[in-house]
């Protein structure tokens, strides 16, 4: 969420940047009427509260000195100005509440060095590693070689959920779980994360804090329960949420986090785009990086999450490039963000497998996510990171097709060998 201050101070200049977000034109034309009420009831309750207060004060002395009518006539102002309080109190609750609701629909403002654009056209590409490997036969897709190779179905897959869903068998399930423990363990191991598991199921709080409510809703698998609980859509949403409404101490930041959870999203809006296979699934596995952090770290802590998630398509030897996103194309949250695209044989281009934001004090403002400097100092917000590290199926899809040689099988690569004892490559 916005801070209401820097949008009361800065209201042209907010305007202009939440354009280039593709936010409507309308967005802020109320901030300014809601803002000055807001402040003129708190200030009438301020002044309502001093003046019931110092009514108080007069009773007692009126008592001690035996004037009994006065002091009772005085009690019946303070029972007035108790009851214009309480009515202003409800007003200001109201009008912290339509506040509220105005800033909640804001996206973030984007960092000075986001390109500004409408779209992903305007994406600037900032690195490529490895050159895409050069196929001297015909290349498959991985539903092709998944189902030669008899370990990806997807016609049972629709029969037992639905489309966008998929059966992983034999060695294709194999392959996922030795990509799920290898990404864990390198992150763990060499880039420092703690391992963690969050439910799967959250609260509607927890996806505020985040940014998934209120704007996309329709995005969710919520459950048919009075409790408003929902399957997650990534364990961003969980795991962020940890500290929410907490205030932590300096000294313990960064505090970094790898979850493996599958996610559910009902791709409302994707209709017909990426139907086949497992690009674009209701149901899917991520290995997902979560920082908290101190304000003057985060662009360095941004910097190192996006190489710990590189890192990864390093060791496997996968080609990819990674584009920093401009204004109209990032996600709700995010103040930068880059996408580290792999490289798919098939489809002969880069596609995104993983984002990695930079979200500023965007959700911890939401969440109430604080911390405090040694010497009492007054708490501040966190910033808050988030990237996948990696989304498991996509990475399973650019190993079937990146590896896959002219006989049908798939080569196992050297650093998942480990995980696969016992087998060097995938065959029927």
């Amino acid at each position: 969420m916005l801070d209401p201050n820097y949008v009361r101070e800065n209201l042209d200049a907010v305007r202009a940047a939440l354009k280039t977000r593709n936010a409507a034109q309308d967005a802020l034309d109320n901030f300014a009427d809601l803002d000055a009420e807001r402040r003129r009831i708190n200030s009438e309750a301020d002044a309502v509260n001093h003046e019931r207060n110092s009514a108080s004060k007069a009773i007692g002395a009126l008592m001690q000195a035996g004037r009994r009518d006065e002091a009772d006539a005085k009690k019946a102002e303070v029972a007035g100005l108790k009851d214009r309080q309480a009515d202003l109190e409800r007003k200001r609750d109201e009008a912290d509440a339509a506040m509220r609701e105005l800033l909640s629909g804001l996206p973030n403002l984007p960092a000075d060095d986001v390109p500004v654009g409408s779209d992903e056209s305007a994406n600037v590409e900032i690195r490529r590693w490895r050159t895409p490997r050069e196929f001297d036969f015909e290349v498959k897709d991985h539903v092709d070689l998944g189902a030669s190779l008899g370990i990806l179905d997807l016609e049972r897959a629709a029969k037992v959920a639905g489309s966008r869903f998929a059966i992983l068998s034999g060695d294709g399930a194999r392959l996922e779980r030795a990509l799920v423990q290898f990404m864990l363990d390198v992150h763990t191991r060499e880039h420092g994360y703690k391992e963690t598991q969050p439910p799967l199921i959250v609260n509607r709080d927890s996806l505020f804090g985040t940014g998934q409510l209120p704007k996309f809703e329709e995005d969710l698998f919520n459950l048919t329960d009075e409790r408003g609980f929902s399957l997650i859509p990534t364990a961003e949403v969980p795991v962020t949420n940890y500290f929410r409404d907490e205030i932590l101490d300096a000294s313990a930041l960064p505090l970094k986090f790898a979850a493996y959870t599958p996610c559910f999203r009902s791709e409302a809006g994707s209709y017909g785009r990426d139907t086949r296979g497992l690009i674009r699934q209701h149901q899917f596995e991520k290995v997902e990086l979560v920082k908290l952090c101190l304000p003057e770290e985060s662009e360095k802590e941004h910097e190192q999450l996006t190489a710990n998630a590189e890192k990864i398509l390093q060791l496997l030897g996968l080609p990819y490039r990674t584009v920093v996103l401009s204004t109209g194309d990032m996600g709700f949250s995010a103040r930068k963000t880059y996408d580290i695209e792999v490289w798919l044989p098939s489809q002969n281009t880069y596609r995104e497998i993983s984002s990695c934001s930079n979200c500023g004090d965007f959700q911890a403002r939401r969440m109430g996510t604080r911390f405090r400097r040694a010497g009492g100092s007054k708490p501040e917000f966190v910033h808050t990171l988030n990237g996948s590290g990696l989304a498991v199926g996509r990475t399973w899809i650019a190993v079937i097709e990146n590896y896959q040689e002219a006989d049908g099988t798939i080569t196992i690569p050297e650093a998942l060998k480990p995980y696969m004892p016992g087998i060097d490559s995938i065959s029927s």
